[in-house]
């Protein structure tokens, strides 16, 4: 039935495909290159970010994460470990740190509108000027 070659000694390859299967498979595609920072660390291609959104999103961010840090830790400490003063008072900072996430984000959304409402307003800026705030603008980038 089956023709044994010698070098086969009878062993039947699994795993390996034929050369018809090695024909009849398509061909694996490439990726798409992305566009990446350098190996270096070296965040050139971050300066392209209007300075007033990249100081929002990093103070939002750091709101954000100390709101959900507190906000699980204070009743973990209350109720695992006893601890009835400590635990709430670092759930209601976990709170006052979520407001403040939310107070930043309306400030700088207030902002960007403001800056779009301006340059709406003068048919005569150019593109240049939506990345960055208007001279006579009153909004102004958010506080931590």
């Amino acid at each position: 039935m089956f023709s044994l070659d010698e070098d086969d000694e009878g062993e039947v390859s699994f795993g390996e495909s034929s050369d018809a299967e090695r024909e009849m498979t398509p061909e694996v595609p490439k990726a798409p290159s992305v566009k990446t920072f350098d190996d270096g660390g070296d965040f050139e291609d971050a300066s392209d970010v209007d300075s007033g959104t990249l100081r929002a999103f990093v103070v939002a961010v750091i709101y954000a994460n100390a709101a959900v840090l507190l906000v699980a830790l204070g009743p973990m400490l209350w109720f695992f470990e006893g601890r009835s003063r400590i635990g709430p008072a670092l759930f209601v900072a976990g709170l006052l740190a979520g407001v403040r996430t939310y107070q930043t984000y309306r400030s700088w959304k207030r902002s960007r509108d403001a800056d779009d409402a301006d340059s709406a307003d003068d048919p005569d800026a150019d593109s240049a000027s939506d990345s960055e705030p208007a001279s006579g603008s009153d909004a102004e980038p958010p506080e931590a």
